[in-house]
């Protein structure tokens, strides 16, 4: 490995190199020299991925944070980095679920499938009668955010297809990706049908239907996440980065739906976001376990870089979907929101906070608040199937069974 050049070859000696080389436990590391400048820089946009000083790695000082494209179609989505990772090893075991080895994985994936639900059980008919009685610049705002969602979950479930379910070799972790790919095209297919429903000019909903191509605020977020699946890097990093794309990417988007909940409008729109940011939730936090669980993580410097590169995007997204600002709702207050998203993620990922903002809409909390009824009435969106969870509180040989007659059959 030859010395680096520049400023970075100033700050590091030929030795020192070579010594964070063979004694770090760090895979992918910033080569920072002053770490407290770094982080100011990064909060300030003076800081970036490929700076020569800030954006360059210990193992490999030429190759940036950002997506690696495989330059060979036929290779795998691991690379040497990942060998040593025991949740990435070959598992000879790895084809039976049990005996459970990871319990809070299973529980994870537990509370999943216990939270199952379909499209048929949202009702759109009122929704059609508030939909005429939003203003243009709020039925634009809405059409935006829906023609993102309704893309998104198909790129997601392509990353889960080809790299995710392939990657992991621990039965519980496979069987929540492979319930995850179940969830996300049941909220692709409620997208898609809230379109249908909404917008009714053919060449309209066809543009949104291919916003991804069309619309270049829609197209940026795409491409983010695409280059990530289609990358030679390592696990933790694309473990990240989908982290955010479902953790950050999804946030103003859920947010502004959430918004409309707060006006009373829209009951079949709001109570399908309740559900799926309810989903879209649980999958950050299992990426976040995961995470947790690897030997070789990310340097905090790193996580942020990804981290800020995909808060960046949806700031952009959201001013230009929030192009005029509307009653309680505006880019700059969204912008705070997303920075207050992404401080959290941080912190579930093991990292300080890199904003420091505080969330600018109160009525926000409603997401977090459990067991509570929705404005409409209906069903909360909190709902587990009968029975599922509490299976988890005792083994199969200690639960008691009781027969009783008071049930309706």
């Amino acid at each position: 490995m030859s010395p680096p050049t520049g400023a970075l070859g100033d700050a590091l000696s030929t030795d020192d190199v070579l010594k964070g080389v063979t004694n770090t436990p760090v895979v992918d590391c910033y080569l920072a020299r002053d770490e407290g400048a770094f982080v100011e820089n990064l909060k300030e946009g003076k800081a970036s991925t490929s700076d020569e000083g800030f954006g360059q790695e210990i193992l490999d000082c030429t190759k940036p944070v950002k997506p690696n494209k495989d330059t060979n179609d036929s290779a795998t989505s691991l690379n040497d980095k990942d060998g040593v990772e025991p949740l990435l090893m070959e598992n000879k075991d790895r084809f039976c679920m049990f005996p459970i080895r990871h319990p809070d994985i299973w529980e994870m994936y537990k509370k999943q499938v216990a939270s199952f639900w379909t499209t048929e059980e949202v009702d759109l008919s009122q929704d059609i009668h508030d939909w005429v009685s939003l203003t243009d610049d709020e039925r634009r705002f809405i059409t935006t955010v829906l023609a993102f969602f309704a893309a998104s979950d198909g790129i997601v479930l392509e990353n889960l297809a080809v790299h995710f379910l392939q990657d992991v070799q621990i039965p519980e972790a496979r069987a929540f990706y492979g319930f995850q790919i179940a969830m996300e095209n049941i909220h692709s297919e409620m997208y898609s049908l809230l379109l249908d429903a909404y917008v009714k000019e053919p060449e309209q909903r066809d543009h949104l239907f291919r916003a991804i191509h069309t619309m270049p605020c829609v197209k940026k977020k795409a491409d983010w996440a695409i280059n990530w699946i289609q990358s030679s890097n390592s696990f933790a990093k694309r473990l990240v980065a989908f982290a955010c794309v479902e953790g950050v990417h999804f946030s103003g988007s859920f947010c502004a739906i959430f918004w409309l909940k707060k006006r009373g409008l829209m009951p079949g729109l709001t109570f399908s976001n309740e559900l799926i940011s309810r989903d879209e939730g649980l999958h950050t936090d299992f990426a976040c376990v995961l995470y947790g669980l690897l030997s070789e993580k990310l340097c905090e410097h790193t996580v942020q870089c990804i981290v800020k590169e995909a808060v960046d995007l949806e700031k952009e997204f959201c001013c230009e979907a929030l192009s005029v600002a509307l009653v309680g709702m505006n880019a700059s207050l969204m912008s705070l929101y997303i920075e207050f998203v992404a401080d959290r993620l941080l912190v579930a990922l093991g990292c300080e906070k890199l904003y420091g903002s505080s969330n600018p809409f109160d009525w926000m909390e409603m997401i977090s608040l459990q067991g509570k009824t929705n404005f409409f009435e209906r069903r909360v969106s909190e709902y587990q199937q009968a029975g599922i969870m509490s299976s988890l509180r005792g083994s199969r040989t200690n639960r008691q069974y009781v027969f009783t007659t008071d049930e309706d059959f």
